[in-house]
């Protein structure tokens, strides 16, 4: 069953979301904001996949901006927090108004039941133009939805990132 307005405000009246403006609040969604942290991969090295991968990080002040360029990659973090019960897990989901830019901001956006911690996005400019990224706007959604009989709530390398963390 996927969380009415309702069911996300009893959520974080609960803590499991923290951070969180009332105004973010949709019908079924919760609209998430980016936060300050920022990495950007090195260019020129090979990534072997499950090998470290080497990111330049970029901690934002406020009132800076954050330019992804045409084709370019970044992670980035959230101002929201989570820290899910093992009955409650998330779709994070890109809002139409982003991805109408060309602004993709997930590829892997499921979040367990049982993480604890800030959201590292995806993000990709799919756009032939720079894009400027301001901390504290809403890029994405989360939709959360009940979930039964988890035995093994989430405990990997991920829990309690409050930073964008990189693989």
């Amino acid at each position: 069953m996927i969380f009415g307005d309702c069911a996300i405000r009893s959520a974080i009246a609960q803590g499991y979301i923290s951070g969180v403006d009332e105004s973010m609040i949709n019908p079924a969604s919760l609209n998430i904001r980016l936060g300050n942290s920022f990495l950007a991969p090195l260019v020129g090295q090979k990534i072997v996949l499950g090998q470290k991968v080497e990111y330049r990080e970029f901690n934002l002040k406020q009132g800076d901006r954050f330019v992804i360029k045409p084709g370019h990659f970044i992670l980035g973090t959230t101002l929201e927090c989570l820290n899910l019960p093992e009955r409650i897990s998330a779709f994070v989901q890109g809002r139409s108004s982003i991805g109408r830019i060309g602004l993709t901001i997930q590829n892997a956006g499921f979040v367990d039941p049982g993480f604890h911690g800030h959201i590292t996005l995806e993000l990709i400019n799919d756009a032939p133009f720079p894009i400027y990224l301001l901390p504290g706007y809403p890029v994405g959604q989360l939709v959360f939805l009940e979930t039964s009989e988890v035995e093994h709530p989430y405990s990997g390398k991920y829990q309690g990132q409050v930073a964008a963390t990189g693989s």
